[in-house]
């Protein structure tokens, strides 16, 4: 817990959920979630901060894939990074009053940890996905983000460490205080 919010609960008596703030890039889980465009092949924010650090062959991967349909993912090899693999993550730019766009986001989230799985990966990183450019409001972003990724930590062991790696004070604290409604409704245990 940091000060009266948490950062961290258990699902399924054995995948581990936590909440950092930090630098996705520096991240030594098995692998990063990139919050990527369609095109795959680099931008700003989250996207771009990966590419820049696991250097120009993710570039040269990435543009092997054809792009990616939003609210899917796809896996590439991490290059530079600590992280074997990056998975990028598309998510949908906000609409106001579009119900779509929560199926998009939790799909991202859940396309990702199915990749994970796949790959019999033991921890993932994820980021704050469609929450910069793409305008998603912070607070239904983690809702959908922390509901997704509880439901799945419920039904799977693996990944068995499943990390959000938040930009800023702020972004973990919106998180942090989703997680502590989470729990306290006692769909994941305290840690």
């Amino acid at each position: 817990m940091q000060g009266n919010l948490p950062t961290r609960a258990i699902m399924n008596g054995q995948v581990a959920l936590e909440l950092i703030e930090g630098d996705i890039t520096v991240q030594a889980t098995d692998a990063i979630v990139n919050a990527a465009n369609s095109s795959l092949l680099g931008g700003g924010g989250v996207d771009g901060a990966i590419h820049r650090a696991a250097g120009p062959d993710l570039l040269r991967e990435t543009r092997q894939l054809g792009g990616c349909q939003t609210g899917d993912a796809k896996m590439t090899r991490g290059y530079k990074l600590p992280a074997r693999y990056v998975i990028h993550a598309v998510g949908p730019i906000y609409q106001y009053a579009d119900p779509g766009v929560a199926t998009l986001l939790a799909s991202a989230y859940r396309r990702s940890l199915e990749l994970a799985t796949e790959q019999q990966l033991n921890s993932i990183a994820f980021p704050s996905i469609s929450t910069g450019a793409y305008g998603y409001p912070l607070a239904e972003a983690a809702s959908v983000a922390l509901r997704t990724v509880i439901e799945y930590g419920r039904e799977h062991a693996r990944p068995a460490l499943i990390r959000f790696v938040l930009f800023n004070q702020s972004i973990l604290q919106e998180y942090q205080q989703v997680l502590l409604g989470f729990l306290q409704k006692n769909w994941v245990d305290p840690a």
